[in-house]
């Protein structure tokens, strides 16, 4: 019986079922002629032709159709490679908008657009549809019961990286045919570990569907990290736990939906400045074959090659309003059905490109300023890109937070004894005003971090002073340059009790850094573990133990310290400020006014430290004031805690030192040991905690150490 075939029409685009058949659209302004190929079970192809409606959309609807279906497209048209026009019908091309994405690129001359290895050579005439993956009609339906975004406040959020694999493909307490997969997110172990942490945010390394790259798959090696897009509507099929594309996107929304439950919102690491499609030499794949010109910024003077600002061989066209549209549908998408809570931009700087310069109120970014829905999200931008004039970190808009480099740099070297990183330290611990106070912006637009997945993780960022990337099958010239020496006594794992002992504590420093600094702190998943990727600094290829969480190897001392850090952070306001410190004293609606201000940096000495103090050599200790008279919230007894007073000591020089503590301008009454990192915290109830330090105390503190008092009695 011979298929019915519907006109359909332009909008929406991509494939939609709507319980009686599924219409299909695709945009190409270059096209002759698009065919719709659908493949049954056994892989044979049947193609229908479309019809070109209105805004050059290519549309059918075809009744009796729906989820489950696989399909593509052959796109007719000009073949001009060396003037940046590459249509080929050989090649079987993914929708673009495509909900679902099976697995498998089988790799081979057959993926390319051209013949005889010349990118700008003959069109080739080989077929692709056999080796290449299929778009598959999705169903759209999913009981979300009541549902609902969570909408945590920035100055509440506490961010967790993770991959979906990395995090759960090891964990002892989840069934085996769960783990690295959608499902085991949403299995009560790691619900329970997260929680305990005080997480409010799981931000997903890219989940959007990729492919492999061909030389890592000649390496016996995967893009594990997956920053390799291929579909921005599809969730990676490999990670089904039924691995398959239409279960896939079943098993994210139940994962998202128990996360909810859970109090975690989830951000996806989302990567819409480049494709899988590479350079000029890559394979046609989807939009190469459908518009090139179209999607992919083009060098001006010559077309056939592309503007890389990524580092992978193309960047997307922001410029197009084709372009735009599917990145912000995309997002929509995500946020409407599949109810994620906002996202992290992958090298954002390249999606605010005009002609050459970043542009900070480039299209794409007023179109995020006027969206009802998207403006409504967290937005997290990795501020910069590897083309000229790509660091940009300060100079997104406000709606925006930012991954805060110049954190990450200056806390690493205050802690290692850097020159000069005294002065950066007060900054960045406070908010870093320098970069984000200007135009109404808050310090929750600095997201503030130590390690994340690009680099050491925090365990090894203590113990190797070079990388260890051998296992990448590049000779170590990949990831980051060097790691600047930590001083800790030895390179890689070690015996020696002193050594271990430094290590420990210079964790505990950069965590509790991190958990005490204003911002939104994001903890590398792992680190709370003392996860070791063995001195790999670059692991993106690694999808075996050297990425995934050992769970039998925890550092459970680590792990305690930081979950009593994420509860102190918490439960004390002063730790998680709204707004910008003012450095005037403090007006409380049940004491009147504290003679002390809302900030202040004490010396050495007890005394408020002088302007000229700040400019000096090595990582001296110095003394931070934090008033939180007025800002608790109420205890246990619904009575409000008056006063919320914290000092912290940071000493990063290389040997002990007797400093003195606040001056009874400060403190009438003394202060309480809340936590080191030379001991931890102290215990409830035993005599440390019931000792009160009095105003101007001499104390020896550890060399690189961190302390943290509590002013007692207002």
């Amino acid at each position: 019986m011979a298929r019915q075939v519907w006109p359909g029409r332009s909008f929406p685009l991509g494939a939609h079922y709507d319980g009686f058949g599924t219409n299909f659209a695709l945009w190409s302004s270059v096209a002759d002629k698009v065919e719709l190929c659908l493949f049954d079970d056994a892989g044979k192809e049947d193609r229908v032709v479309t019809q070109q409606g209105t805004g050059q959309v290519w549309h059918v609807y075809l009744p009796e159709v729906g989820p489950g279906q696989r399909y593509g497209y052959r796109v007719h048209g000009p073949w001009d490679p060396e003037h940046g026009v590459r249509c080929n019908a050989n090649k079987l091309l993914g929708d673009p908008y495509a909900r679902a994405i099976s697995d498998g690129v089988e790799w081979g001359p057959a993926l390319q657009g051209y013949a005889g290895g010349d990118p700008f050579g003959a069109r080739s005439e080989e077929d692709s549809a056999s080796h290449t993956f299929r778009s598959v009609v999705a169903q759209p339906y999913f009981d979300w019961g009541n549902d609902r975004h969570l909408e945590t406040p920035w100055n509440e959020t506490v961010i967790y990286e993770a991959h979906v694999k990395g995090l759960t493909m090891g964990h002892p307490d989840v069934p085996k045919e769960l783990r690295g997969t959608y499902a085991a997110l949403a299995h009560p172990a790691i619900l329970k570990h997260l929680k305990s942490l005080g997480v409010t945010a799981l931000e997903l390394m890219p989940v959007h569907a990729f492919i492999h790259d061909g030389f890592l798959l000649e390496r016996g090696l995967k893009n594990y990290w997956g920053y390799n897009s291929i579909g921005y509507f599809a969730p990676h099929p490999e990670y089904s736990s039924l691995r398959t594309a239409g279960a896939a996107v079943a098993e994210f929304k139940q994962a998202v939906k128990a996360l909810h439950k859970a109090g975690i919102e989830v951000i996806l690491d989302v990567v819409y400045n480049h494709t899988a499609e590479g350079n000029h030499a890559g394979p046609t794949l989807s939009m190469r074959g459908i518009d090139n010109e179209g999607y992919y910024r083009l060098v001006p003077d010559k077309p056939g090659y592309y503007m890389d600002y990524t580092g992978t061989g193309n960047t997307l066209q922001m410029r197009s309003p084709h372009v735009l549209q599917l990145v912000m549908d995309s997002l929509r998408y995500w946020v409407t059905e599949m109810h994620v809570d906002g996202f992290r931009f992958d090298l954002a700087s390249a999606l605010a490109r005009g002609l050459h310069e970043v542009d900070r109120l480039g299209a794409f970014f007023d179109l995020i300023q006027q969206d009802p829905i998207i403006s409504r999200v967290k937005l997290i931008a990795e501020p910069w890109d590897v083309g000229e004039g790509g660091y940009q970190v300060g100079n997104f808009p406000a709606l925006w937070s930012e991954w805060n480099g110049r954190y990450r740099d200056w806390i690493r070297d205050y802690w290692r004894g850097e020159q000069g990183s005294l002065q950066e330290l007060g900054t960045r611990v406070t908010g870093s005003s320098d970069l984000y106070q200007q135009e109404g912006r808050f310090p929750h637009a600095s997201v503030n971090f130590i390690s994340a997945h690009d680099g050491f993780t925090l365990r090894d960022l203590v113990s190797y002073d070079a990388k260890h990337n051998e296992a990448n099958g590049e000779n170590s010239a990949d990831g980051e340059s060097h790691n600047r020496s930590w001083n800790c006594g030895a390179e890689g794992p070690s015996d020696d009790p002193g050594v271990r002992e430094l290590r420990a504590r210079q964790q505990r420093n950069m965590l509790a850094t991190l958990f005490l600094s204003q911002g939104v702190p994001m903890l590398l998943g792992g680190d709370e573990l003392g996860r070791t990727q063995k001195g790999n600094n670059n692991a993106y290829c690694q999808d075996n133990a050297i990425s995934w969480f050992d769970w039998t190897a925890v550092d459970t001392d680590l792990l305690s310290f930081t979950r009593a850090l994420a509860g102190l952070r918490r439960d004390h306001p002063v730790f998680r400020r709204r707004g910008w410190f003012q450095g005037v004293p403090i007006r409380s609606t049940t004491r009147g006014e504290d003679a002390t201000p809302d900030l202040a940096w004490i010396g050495d000495d007890g005394k408020e430290m002088a302007d000229d103090c700040w400019h000096t050599d090595g990582a001296r200790s110095v003394q931070l004031f934090l008033n939180g008279r007025g800002l608790s919230q109420p205890d246990h007894r619904g009575q409000e805690i008056v006063d919320d007073t914290f000092l912290v000591v940071f000493h990063g020089q290389v040997e002990d030192r007797a400093i003195h503590l606040p001056t009874e301008a400060w403190g009438k009454r003394g202060w309480r040991l809340v936590m080191n990192t030379e001991r931890g915290f102290t215990a409830e109830g035993s005599e440390e905690a019931k000792h009160v330090w009095a105003p101007g105390t001499e104390l020896t503190v550890k060399a690189r150490s961190l302390w943290l008092f509590r002013r007692e009695g207002g």
